[in-house]
């Protein structure tokens, strides 16, 4: 563990050097401790706190706190996170309407790893990601681990217009975009369910150690719950899950 100077109100505590799960319950564990901290007013100053893949940045104001004092407290909670239980996020099951119009890469992504789309899909649906850091777009979630059987590198001619909702993969990691934009990566479907909401106390719909499973569902499911999802006749929290009712 290491700590980077970011300027004159921030820096980064640093865990690591890879995308691993160990590294983001480790990242995850000192956020929520400095939440805690923060709520038993134990952490004068401290603004924001952002998590990334392996490392957690501290935005504080220099009016309210020292550089030294507030490192010096981050480093004893960072002693008590390691050695306290891990911390669970979320689970969620968020609907995935697979191929055809809403997942144009699929039967392409079949023919590079000699699988069958379903088996694709099957694949992808089954299993279980970690949201390691939301980024690049408002909502965004990298999710990992992909199968390995899954795992292609980025297309080679990025999209100008990537459909909002769309379900996509690169790497070991999967994706879905909260908004229309660019994007490089290999859309297999789409979901649903809006991934950012100004006007939610919590506008991010997941967050870092939240972990999902997608269910496949059909076109005429996918847009009945689209409508829905519109006409606020859905609450987009129904997708979420207890801790440990996934099997």
């Amino acid at each position: 563990m290491r700590i980077l100077d970011m300027g004159d109100a921030a820096f980064s505590v640093e865990f690591g050097d890879a995308i691993d799960p160990a590294l983001q319950a480790r990242v995850n564990a000192l956020d929520v401790a400095i939440e805690h901290a923060r709520s038993a007013g134990q952490l004068d100053g401290v603004i924001e706190t952002v998590p990334t893949f392996r490392s957690l940045t501290v935005i504080y104001d220099p009016l309210q706190t020292r550089r030294a004092s507030l490192e010096a407290a981050l480093r004893d909670l960072i002693a008590a996170a390691d050695h306290a239980p891990a911390s669970d996020g979320r689970h969620w099951r968020l609907p995935a309407c697979y191929g055809d119009a809403f997942g144009p890469d699929l039967a392409d992504v079949a023919a590079a790893t000699d699988l069958t789309p379903e088996a694709v899909i099957n694949a992808h649906s089954t299993t279980e990601y970690v949201v390691y850091m939301l980024g690049f777009l408002p909502g965004f979630p990298f999710m990992g681990d992909v199968p390995a059987a899954l795992q292609l590198p980025r297309r080679r001619e990025p999209r100008l217009r990537v459909p909002p909702g769309s379900i996509a993969i690169a790497t070991g990691l999967t994706a879905i975009y909260p908004w229309e934009s660019p994007g490089g990566w290999h859309l297999l479907g789409r979901c649903p369910v809006p991934l950012f909401d100004a006007t939610r106390e919590a506008p991010a719909l997941l967050a870092a150690g939240d972990r999902v499973r997608f269910t496949p569902v059909s076109a005429d499911e996918f847009d009945r719950l689209d409508a829905e999802l519109k006409a606020g006749q859905l609450d987009p929290q129904q997708w979420c899950t207890p801790v440990g009712a996934l099997a």
